[in-house]
């Protein structure tokens, strides 16, 4: 049985986490199956991703049992397993989407917030998970939890170990939508779905504006809007989109 199951449905990708029996915790043939779903991912005809969890869990972070195996010290663990997934998932010139079923825990959270969006089932929680053992947050959570909530909440939370439901983690804006716990694969289908027939590479570019916001200058945003729009004026999602509306139609865009 793979430790992450790769699905496809047209131009969507799924892949799940699959040790169900211990909520999907992280080890190390876990990241060697996610590192080869995300690999697969790049194929330019998949246009949406979705990343979710086998059975009642979507991920209790990493599986403390293993934590002492790899070779070297935490830091060269991190370096060699969660940063390239991390990395690989923030490239990927595609909307990334996190279906959480269930509990999300320690680097199950940061995985989630690595992704673009995240919806949610009712039944789903959200533990920082780390400093309950004595850790820090790692596999990117300072950065995207920070991102995601604003520094004074972001260590607020991340600092008292509360666990948050579905239905918080939507006022806060961690999830953007909560369905009910039978509804959350369709959900994700269906939203994975709709981008996959969108513009890809309008999408892509614009992950990719918003990637740099955060770290650059508003001289330097303008300028790669400026150099990324004159992509996208060039590209046949652009041509079909101003003729479909011209034609008062809807438009069919292939990604190109």
């Amino acid at each position: 049985m793979a430790e992450v199951e790769v699905t496809r449905d047209g131009a969507v990708l799924t892949l799940t986490l699959n040790r169900p029996e211990a909520l999907n915790a992280f080890t190390l043939a876990v990241h060697r199956g996610l590192a080869a779903g995300l690999e697969e991912a790049r194929d330019p005809e998949v246009r949406a991703v979705v990343i979710t969890g086998a059975g009642r869990g979507f991920c209790a972070g990493q599986d403390l049992r293993e934590f002492d195996e790899h070779p070297g010290n935490t830091g060269d663990m991190l370096r060699a397993t969660y940063h390239p997934n991390v990395l690989a998932i923030r490239a990927l010139e595609k909307p990334v989407i996190a279906a959480v079923n269930g509990p999300c825990a320690g680097a199950g959270v940061s995985l989630a917030c690595a992704c673009d969006l995240r919806i949610a089932a009712e039944s789903a929680s959200f533990i920082p998970g780390f400093v309950g053992i004595g850790l820090v947050p790692d596999a990117g959570g300072s950065f995207f939890v920070g991102r995601l909530l604003g520094q004074a909440r972001a260590f607020e939370w991340m600092t008292s170990n509360r666990k948050l439901s579905a239905a918080e983690a939507l006022q806060w804006g961690l999830v953007s939508a909560v369905v009910p716990d039978d509804e959350l694969a369709g959900q994700a289908a269906g939203l994975a779905a709709n981008y996959a027939a969108a513009p890809t590479k309008a999408i892509a570019m614009t992950k990719r504006l918003f990637e740099q916001a955060q770290l650059g200058t508003l001289d330097e945003q303008l300028e790669l809007e400026a150099q990324l729009q004159t992509v996208a004026t060039q590209t046949a999602d652009f041509h079909e989109g101003v003729t479909a509306f011209r034609e008062k139609r809807p438009p069919q865009f292939t990604g190109r």
